[in-house]
């Protein structure tokens, strides 16, 4: 099945609309012509016949005169024998006298003027052809009751030079029309054109798209809404070759995060089986293998929760909750891990703050991950700050700063998207703030993050108070 291009659909719709209004125009004109000139040349005719008819009626009412003399007299000495030609019709219905000496082979009874001036006893009108073949006009009035044998008068003009005229106009605007047709083509082909291929070109390259290819870019030539649109697909494959290669890197650290505690859980696991009666091996290796299990647990889950948010399953148990219980509980998780390496954590715990209503285990997760982000990202000998206090009257504030790397400025607004990571030297998935910022969002708060690269980062969490 063939297909309906956009230029096969302006062809159809558009120029055949154009070309039916323009053949209209060009018939009307036609018409309009033909009815001027007609009208001109049977107001012409009728002017004569009444000058005619004036010249008779005098002659008919001076009885001094001869009635039959002064209408062969008329028709004889007729001046515009060249335009016109005047025919006297007798009693018994046929042409007995012409200003041209000719007599027409032709029925007077074939002549509509004649009978039309029979009928209603005024002028009559005609136009035809002649046995000749000639196009003519004619006006008839019947002549006043006498006896000289004539009983009405007629006056022939032929129309061929107003044909003539009528044909030459008509093929001008038929020429015309055909003219402003031809160009309306070109210029409609050549904006079409214009349209055509670029829509194809970006058909092309979002197939190319499609088909996993996002290095091609489309050529933007105008600035229009087809170049706003190359802009567009453009920044389009920007952007998904941002989120296929961010993809990639996901898969590859979420490789290398799982692989690493199984590593360590394997090694030490054999470690045991080799050494059971060392206490002090065992002990260790128990240890690890417990730490190391529970950061694989916390990366299912954290990888479970994506998976939630991305398919709209992810929910909430809201009660009323203690925001500094889950807090002093994260902070007390990581202290111990903090001073491991070399990196002091500084708790600013306020006496009291106003409950929330929210999702404890929630809340709890993204302390939790905010503050092992903090230490994550420092080095030995840095310090992560947690400070806790009221934001104004009805939210509550929790600031984490670190003294680590910091982030640059380009990375920054890309931080709280999926499967971004600014740094790749440091261990993560790249979706625990991304979680993070869902979870808080979901409890009608905000976090923002500001950060200095090379200073450090601080990580602000906004979360209102449970209403009364």
């Amino acid at each position: 099945m063939s297909r309906l291009t956009i230029t096969r659909r302006w062809l159809v719709n558009n120029l055949g609309v154009i070309s039916a209004m323009l053949f209209a125009v060009v018939i009307s004109g036609i018409l309009l012509v033909r009815s001027y000139y007609y009208s001109s040349a049977k107001q012409y005719l009728t002017s004569r016949m009444n000058m005619v008819s004036s010249i008779l009626q005098r002659s008919y009412n001076d009885p001094s005169t001869s009635f039959s003399s002064e209408v062969r007299s008329v028709a004889v000495n007729w001046s515009e024998k060249d335009k016109t030609e005047i025919m006297v019709v007798g009693d018994k219905e046929n042409i007995t006298l012409t200003s041209s000496g000719f007599v027409p082979a032709e029925n007077i009874d074939s002549m509509t003027d004649y009978t039309q001036a029979v009928s209603n006893g005024a002028n009559g009108y005609y136009i035809g052809k002649m046995s000749t073949g000639e196009h003519i006009m004619a006006v008839c009035v019947l002549l006043p009751e006498n006896d000289s044998g004539y009983s009405a008068i007629r006056l022939v003009s032929s129309l061929e030079s107003v044909d003539r005229h009528i044909s030459a106009i008509s093929l001008a605007l038929a020429v015309i029309c055909l003219a402003v047709l031809l160009m309306m083509m070109l210029s409609g082909l050549y904006f079409v054109k214009s349209i055509v291929i670029p829509v194809r070109q970006i058909g092309s390259t979002a197939r190319r798209y499609a088909m996993g290819d996002f290095s091609v870019r489309i050529t933007k030539k105008n600035d229009d809404e087809i170049g706003e649109l190359c802009d567009i697909v453009n920044h389009m494959a920007s952007e998904l070759a941002l989120s296929e290669a961010m993809k990639n890197e996901f898969i590859s650290s979420v490789s290398h995060e799982l692989r690493t505690p199984l590593t360590a859980i394997k090694g030490w696991a054999e470690t045991i089986g080799s050494m059971p009666e060392d206490a002090e091996t065992v002990t260790k290796g128990m240890r690890v293998i417990g730490s190391e299990s529970e950061r694989l647990s916390q990366m299912v889950e954290e990888l479970l929760d994506f998976s939630r948010m991305q398919n709209g399953r992810f929910s909430l148990d809201k009660t009323t909750m203690d925001i500094l219980a889950e807090l002093g509980d994260a902070v007390l998780i990581y202290t111990e891990k903090a001073k491991r390496e070399g990196i002091e954590v500084i708790y600013n715990e306020p006496d009291m703050l106003p409950f929330v209503y929210g999702d404890k285990n929630r809340i709890r997760q993204v302390f939790i991950n905010v503050i092992d982000n903090a230490i994550k990202y420092s080095d030995k000998g840095g310090t992560v700050t947690v400070q806790a206090l009221m934001a104004d009257a009805e939210t509550i504030q929790i600031n984490i700063s670190d003294t680590g790397c910091g982030i640059s400025q380009q990375d920054l607004p890309k931080v709280k998207t999926k499967f971004y990571k600014a740094n790749h030297t440091r261990r993560g998935s790249g979706i625990g703030l991304a979680v993070a910022d869902e979870i808080i969002t979901m409890h009608g708060g905000s976090l923002d993050i500001s950060s200095e690269y090379g200073k450090g980062t601080t990580v602000t969490i906004k979360i209102p108070i449970q209403k009364n």
